[in-house]
């Protein structure tokens, strides 16, 4: 009965998505209008008048694109505890993630607007469509087993217990409301444990006798759980431990490359698989067909669009496009204002359009070069000064480099992935293995993300380094008529095409 009545709830949402679906521009113009109202009175707000009611151009016209990097100082303020400055009121809580070129981490307001109107909404519209297409899991009726981050207190305001930053998924589910809570597992305090080999060891432990039927999370440490239930269990099919299982919700990282493992650990013709494009910066989008890997952008969640085209990307004022002259197929930066007073600010991901009829998206990547094949969000910055460290470490120098994943079939033990280094050097140095070691621990200095995959190997072995032949590299880009000019060798991808292509080069 219990599960009966949380379908009825949450499918109540399946209407609002119909509404969005068939009348987007009407939708995303009144929570522009929504939002500039709201947020009339904050410092943004005065400064640039939207009180004025501003159309979707005159907005444009007004406020500039930023980058975290070009809005920090604002953002250091709302951390230092400023009320109204981008949103009304104080912020206590900040989703936590990399990628940022002037910090080892960004820090995220994630205010209640965009927690209840954002992530809640867009969980409970996931929760709707899966209840929709996949009756036969009933997964209310048992437990979703979400594995998350964890979340401290604010580096800029110590102090002060009621604010916290963290990943987004522990800042989602520590605000969770009591009907999610229900439903979900592990408890919270071990779902929260930042010491990630004791917290995937006592979480197998407590889950292992749960109606476990929905996973949610990173398929990286999803896979490591996954194993030790199973070793626990002594079985290799964790549908021996868990006979319900029947969807597993992901996201943060492209899942092509991990299918074929989840179909070894859980195989089960029965076994869904739903995407969702959830980032710090709020929920954009959801796999909304069972049948096909195109994403439903989410337009009521308190998310304003706007796209780059990619003309655009490296232009010192670029022009964004409305979500009503998109095009099919084209490559777009996307750019969003929010209820948790982001505005017109770049998050860095790209995407193209595979239906404007609903508006559906694909994730194509990142304006800049990176690499994010397990959640470690390696950007091309962090790479370069990693590689300037590891050489002045080993008194030597660097022609060219390029790094790639090293997928799970790929790694030694097929549980755990890797990354993969190409590099030329002037003269190798006499300890290529101290090279290596520099450059991870480097990485890990510069990057929250890369550092917790890197913690005690749990999710990511230590890099392979591969020295190149000298001119190996000049003769792959010969071969694809690319020698001269602006040319050069991407340096980190999150596709093995490139390093493969250029490690087949004799």
């Amino acid at each position: 009965m219990l599960d009966s009545i949380l379908t009825w709830a949450v499918q109540r949402r399946l209407a609002s998505i119909e509404h969005f679906r068939q009348h987007p521009h009407e939708v995303q113009h009144g929570l522009h209008q929504s939002l500039l109202h709201t947020a009339r009175n904050t410092e943004v707000g005065r400064q640039y008048g939207f009180a004025d009611k501003l159309s979707g151009r005159e907005f444009a016209e007004r406020v500039p694109v930023s980058s975290y990097e070009e809005l920090y100082p604002l953002l250091e303020r709302v951390l230092r505890g400023e009320a109204d400055v981008l949103w009304p009121g104080k912020v206590q809580w900040f989703a936590k993630s990399s990628g940022t070129t002037n910090a080892r981490s960004k820090f995220i307001p994630v205010t209640r607007e965009s927690l209840h109107d954002g992530h809640y909404r867009a969980g409970r519209d996931m929760t709707a469509l899966a209840t929709l297409h996949y009756p036969e899991v009933q997964i209310l009726g048992g437990k979703t087993l979400s594995l998350g981050g964890t979340h401290g207190p604010n580096p800029l305001r110590p102090h002060d217990a009621a604010s916290r930053v963290g990943d987004v998924s522990a800042v989602i589910m520590q605000n969770l409301p009591t009907w999610a809570e229900y439903v979900r597992t592990p408890p919270l305090e071990l779902a929260l444990l930042d010491e990630w080999e004791e917290k995937i060891k006592r979480i197998a432990g407590h889950v292992l006798h749960a109606d476990v039927r929905v996973l949610a999370g990173v398929p990286t440490w999803m896979i490591v759980l996954l194993r030790r239930v199973m070793e626990l269990a002594g079985t290799n099919n964790i549908l021996d431990v868990w006979p319900r299982l029947g969807l597993f919700l992901h996201g943060a990282v492209a899942f092509g490359p991990y299918r074929a493992l989840f179909r070894q650990l859980i195989p089960s013709g029965q076994m869904h698989y739903q995407e969702v494009y959830n980032a710090s910066e709020g929920y954009l989008a959801l796999q909304d067909e069972p049948n096909s890997e195109d994403l439903l952008l989410l337009l009521d969640h308190g998310i304003y669009y706007e796209f780059l085209p990619a003309d655009q990307w490296d232009e010192p004022i670029p022009r964004a496009i409305p979500l009503e002259a998109v095009e099919l197929s084209k490559r777009y930066a996307v750019v969003i204002s929010t209820n948790a007073g982001l505005w017109r600010y770049k998050i860095g991901d790209t995407v193209r359009f595979t239906s404007l009829a609903p508006y559906r998206i694909r994730i194509t990547g990142r304006t800049k070069h990176f690499l994010n094949a397990f959640g470690e969000e390696v950007v091309v910055e962090n790479a370069e000064a990693a590689v300037s460290a590891a050489c002045q470490a080993t008194n030597t120098t660097v022609r060219d480099f390029t790094a790639a994943p090293i997928y799970f079939a790929g790694a030694a033990d097929g549980s755990r992935g890797g990354h993969q280094w190409l590099i030329e050097f002037t003269q190798p140095p006499q300890d290529t293995m101290r090279f290596a070691a520099v450059l991870d621990s480097t990485l890990r200095q510069l990057n929250s993300d890369y550092d917790a995959k890197r913690h005690r190997d749990l999710a990511l072995l230590p890099p392979v380094l591969t020295v190149a032949t000298p001119g190996q590299f000049e003769r792959w880009l010969a071969q694809r008529g690319k020698l001269g000019g602006q040319h050069k060798v991407p340096r980190l991808s999150n596709s093995r095409d490139i390093l493969d292509e250029i490690l087949a080069i004799a």
